[in-house]
């Protein structure tokens, strides 16, 4: 009987464990990110020409530094975002779609808060202009 008891116990103060770790699994309630203060020089922004080959680019990089957060079709579920305070957009969205590629461009490059500034990461321009325009191709 104490054999069975002890078993008993050891199931139930496994099982409380689990619980207590799993709730620090679970994502915590994020809030949505403040709007943006992007300066008026990056509004103006104007992309380069978007080619097949740029695009091809894009998705390489887009892996290598956006996937892990956004996710592999920018619906920001990447693996990285469930441990993130602030909700990421989905690339989806129309109001991201909508804005400027100068606007997109510095949320992407520049940054803020948990967004990381990837001016030292990703030097050159066409390649962060090739991003940009991958990031288009998933509405």
């Amino acid at each position: 009987m104490k054999k069975r008891l002890l078993n008993l116990f050891n199931v139930f103060g496994t099982f409380a464990i689990a619980i207590a770790l799993f709730a620090f699994v679970v994502p915590q309630d994020q809030k949505a990110g403040a709007a943006w203060n992007v300066p008026a020089n990056y509004k103006s922004m104007k992309s380069t020409k978007a080619t097949p080959e740029t695009e091809k680019v894009g998705k390489l990089l887009y892996a290598k530094h956006c996937k892990s957060c956004h996710g592999g079709v920018g619906e920001g579920d990447g693996p990285k975002a469930a441990s993130m305070k602030t909700k990421m957009t989905s690339f989806k969205d129309a109001k991201f779609q909508a804005q400027s590629d100068g606007v997109v461009y510095y949320q992407s490059f520049v940054g803020r808060d948990e967004m990381p500034n990837f001016e030292k990461k990703i030097l050159d321009e066409e390649d962060r202009w090739a991003i940009v325009h991958y990031m288009r191709t998933l509405k």
